[in-house]
């Protein structure tokens, strides 16, 4: 990541984008305390030019109490896009966007709603 990357869409909506490796790596540190066994697959990837879209996987058991309540032990696994440009080989710019509410209700802090009758 370049010293000045900007990564937007992962501190909650209307949140200020991290800023700087230190911002990211703090997250990142955060996220891998919160969910154990945590893996992170590519699925696909498109690129043009300085930009990339990717398509990835997120698994892992809620075993931290990183995401503000107490660990659960459930297994999570959810997906998310991200985009990123890069400027000399270097993150400079992203944005994500995770299912995060999936990842809430398979840890039990977020209910199903129930769908409409058909």
């Amino acid at each position: 990541m370049a010293t000045d990357g900007v990564v937007h869409g992962l501190t909650g909506p209307g949140a200020a984008p991290l800023t700087g490796r230190g911002q990211f790596k703090e997250l990142f540190r955060t996220f891998r305390e919160a969910l154990g066994d945590l893996e992170i697959a590519i699925e696909k990837t498109v690129v043009e030019g300085d930009l990339c879209v990717t398509y990835c996987r997120v698994k892992g058991r809620h075993v931290g109490h990183a995401f503000g309540g107490p660990p659960t032990g459930r297994p999570v696994e959810f997906t998310g896009i991200t985009i990123t440009r890069v400027r000399d080989g270097l993150l400079a710019e992203g944005w994500n966007s995770f299912d995060f509410l999936t990842m809430y209700q398979q840890i039990g802090w977020v209910g199903t709603p129930p769908l409409p009758p058909a």
